[in-house]
């Protein structure tokens, strides 16, 4: 899976066809530990570089456990097309 980053901070999360056939037959992902900890290094290093990306105003967001995550299901749409 790899992570594309548009210059307006926004973001696909894409996946190969072989990543997409492990999702549809085990419908999970697991880890070794020595994955895990590559995958960490690997997703900190990709959250670093988000935000070089993101305007003042979205690098400023919190988030908390009660925070609704809403997806733009247009932009989404328009990309399956």
């Amino acid at each position: 899976m790899r992570f594309e980053q548009k210059k307006d901070g926004s973001c696909f999360l894409k996946f190969d066809d072989e990543e997409i056939k492990i999702l549809n037959k085990r419908k999970q992902l697991y880890f070794t530990p020595e994955a895990l900890k590559h995958f960490g290094n690997a997703l900190m290093k990709m959250v670093m570089e988000f935000n070089l990306n993101f305007d003042d105003k979205t690098k400023d967001i919190c988030t908390d456990g009660l925070t609704k995550v809403l997806l733009d299901k247009e932009e989404d749409d328009k990309s399956r097309k």
